[in-house]
């Protein structure tokens, strides 16, 4: 089964190519609420895409014939830390150090770029706890709900840059290469959530991250592991 899609160029990561998260999510919710998606191609921005379905339930995302994204069903296994209560949440996010453009690597990121106040996502991980745990609120505008619950795509995109921020040294840049995530609850439009990400580890250019969606009570309602590739 195929079908098409495109990226606006309004859903950018890097300059001139579509947010990580995001692009996973696209993949995702062809498979549905666990899956893996590994990147193989910076995604392209208003291209029309084709993504196939296979009976097994891989999914790939297709650039005329270069592979763009692979997809799996699956779902994370690392434990995860209880959600940070929300006044840390917001006290970190004003210390993200992203909010300054010259130290974000990518300051125009629909999702943590300081550049898209107006019409990003608005995740900002600032440190939050020990073990290099960030932490920002987050808010869904009403927009990114296709009806009752935002997009999975965009929880997929919420999901990606606290664990980029958690585990990618200082100073440098890396690209997400596969985001394996859990959708465990719906996420509702204008109710308050708490997005966390955490250092699982790193060897050579590859580093490893969690990251976690909270209700603002403290059940978790999303889950993903990350590899995020320094490029060469």
């Amino acid at each position: 089964m195929t079908s098409a899609v495109t990226i606006a160029a309004r859903f950018n990561g890097p300059p001139g190519s579509a947010h990580g998260g995001y692009a996973c999510g696209v993949v995702a919710d062809a498979i549905g609420l666990g899956a893996s998606v590994r990147l193989s191609a910076p995604p392209p921005l208003d291209v029309p895409l084709a993504r196939t379905r296979e009976p097994d339930g891989t999914v790939r995302l297709l650039d005329g014939d270069a592979v763009v994204a692979i997809g799996k069903p699956a779902t994370p296994v690392i434990p995860a830390p209880a959600a940070p209560a929300w006044a840390v949440a917001a006290m970190a996010a004003r210390e993200f150090v992203g909010r300054l453009r010259a130290r974000h690597p990518f300051p125009g990121c629909f999702a943590c770029g300081p550049d898209r106040d107006a019409d990003g996502l608005r995740v900002w991980p600032g440190p939050a706890g020990p073990g290099g745990l960030v932490a920002s609120p987050w808010r869904p505008e009403p927009e990114l709900a296709g009806g009752r619950a935002v997009d999975a795509v965009f929880v997929w995109a919420a999901l990606d840059c606290p664990a980029g921020f958690a585990c990618i040294p200082a100073g440098s840049k890396a690209l997400l290469g596969t985001m394996t995530a859990r959708l465990e609850a719906p996420v509702l439009p204008g109710r308050d959530y708490i997005v966390a990400g955490w250092p699982l580890g790193s060897a050579g250019r590859m580093y490893r991250a969690g990251s976690a969606l909270y209700e603002r009570g403290g059940r978790r309602v999303a889950l993903a592991e990350s590899l995020w590739i320094t490029p060469r």
